[in-house]
């Protein structure tokens, strides 16, 4: 379960890079865990801290000025590389509600809407003009299927039909069947009890 995702109004972090990989996202050695909390201290790690452990100054994802933003816009081919479910946690857990690119890798699109996180693949003509804007507010409103920034950029986008109402109504694959549960047991004793 997580904060229902109906519209969305913030600052974008810009990461402008292609073929952003799982292993950037969240580096290997940080699959540890099974648990999402805490995650977020390693999404993007080498870019964010030196071999010291020091942070580095020149990372777009830790000034004051990104402090709060829940939209991440990245690069063409964003979460290309192995399905790992820990790196939409590790986005989540930064922050980010959703990330927005021309292009979204299918396992990575499917590990995030199974976890609140939103992909919002748009026209490349779009996504190349909200590269050239890091910090500018842009709203995203699932219902509708469509990304405004303010009154000069909209781009159309689609979710497929069950993940967009799991994400509405703030649910995942499991919970939506366990809410279910008294239907889905009323109807398999019924069919227990049906003639052969």
């Amino acid at each position: 379960m997580f904060e229902p995702f109906r519209q969305l109004t913030s600052g974008t972090v810009v990461l402008k890079q292609a073929n952003i990989d799982t292993d950037q996202i969240i580096p290997a050695r940080y699959l540890t865990t099974t648990s999402r909390e805490g995650l977020g201290a390693h999404a993007f790690h080498d870019w964010r801290y030196d071999e010291a452990g020091a942070p580095r100054e020149d990372s777009p994802l830790d000034g004051p000025e990104h402090k709060g933003h829940e939209i991440l816009v990245a690069g063409p081919n964003f979460g290309c590389g192995s399905s790992r479910e820990h790196a939409p946690w590790a986005l989540a857990d930064f922050g980010f509600r959703a990330v927005v690119s021309s292009d979204i890798a299918d396992i990575f699109k499917s590990n995030a809407l199974k976890n609140g996180l939103l992909p919002v693949e748009i026209d490349a003509e779009t996504h190349a003009r909200l590269l050239e804007r890091p910090g500018r507010q842009i709203t995203i409103d699932l219902e509708e299927g469509v990304l405004r920034c303010g009154n000069d950029i909209e781009a159309r986008f689609t979710v497929e039909p069950f993940a967009k109402k799991c994400l509405l109504e703030g649910n995942d694959p499991l919970g939506f069947l366990t809410d279910r549960m008294d239907a889905i047991q009323s109807y398999e004793t019924d069919r227990q009890k049906a003639p052969a």
